[in-house]
């Protein structure tokens, strides 16, 4: 790839292949005879109707009985994200393809009502950004989540949120009707005070001054509030913890 420019605001710089394809097309000599197909920059994005949403969670490493996930694929970019394997399932690229194509599983309220209306439904707590963040910049136009909440307030659903998006105040209304039910806590996702790192790290996401007024407004209003301070890269962000926690 050598000669290719940095692409701005991108976590990923290329597509590496997707372990399932047993083709792949790439650049592998810059003087190739053919003209290598460029994509533009623009994130495109995907309707879909999904089979399922809410799924119950059997790893050990995360704490969590069942999440949901309303988008697949995340705009924010974040470079190190544990779910742009999961893009592949959907016959696409772990790098580029998980910021730049998002699919929208448009039918995410009615299948969550479904799912917390089942007979026997226990009502265990359900987080949302188990996968992607919920509250992604497409959020603004879907409205997804804040209908799953609408749905999960009326119902008396538990919730769990973490988040790198100030959009999440946009719902502080109906977040603080959860929160007098004892049925919502909220996670800010800080990695980092540093602007260069952040842009790096995660480039389509709000600053750390951004994401500590989220906590401040959150708490403020009494909605149950902590912090995530993750990942924690040795010999890049690990020195930053007291910083963090001081803020």
């Amino acid at each position: 790839m050598e000669g290719k420019k940095t692409i701005k605001g991108r976590g990923a710089q290329i597509n590496p292949h997707n372990k399932y394809r047993t083709q792949q097309y790439d650049q592998y000599f810059s003087e190739g005879i053919d003209m290598y197909e460029e994509e533009n920059n623009r994130t495109s994005f995907i309707p879909s109707q999904a089979k399922t949403l809410v799924h119950k969670v059997d790893s050990p490493d995360v704490g969590m009985s069942y999440s949901a996930n309303p988008y697949q694929g995340c705009e924010h970019g974040c470079i190190y994200c544990y779910a742009r394997n999961s893009h592949q399932y959907w016959d696409m690229s772990a790098g580029l393809d998980f910021e730049k194509k998002i699919i929208i599983k448009e039918n995410a309220p009615i299948l969550f009502k479904e799912f917390i209306s089942k007979k026997g439904w226990d009502f265990q707590p359900i987080h949302l950004s188990g996968n992607t963040d919920c509250y992604q910049p497409i959020e603004r136009i879907q409205k997804l989540t804040r209908q799953i909440l609408q749905i999960a307030r009326d119902h008396g659903q538990p919730i769990s949120i973490i988040t790198k998006n100030s959009l999440i105040l946009r719902d502080v209304d109906i977040l603080q009707e959860l929160a007098k039910e004892n049925l919502l806590k909220v996670y800010g996702s800080i990695t980092s005070l540093s602007e260069e790192i952040r842009k790096k790290l995660e480039p389509r996401t709000v600053t750390a001054n951004q994401r500590l007024k989220i906590v401040e407004e959150l708490s403020r209003l009494g909605i149950a509030t902590g912090v995530n301070i993750a990942p924690i890269i040795p010999g890049l962000t690990d020195h930053e913890i007291p910083a963090i926690l001081k803020r």
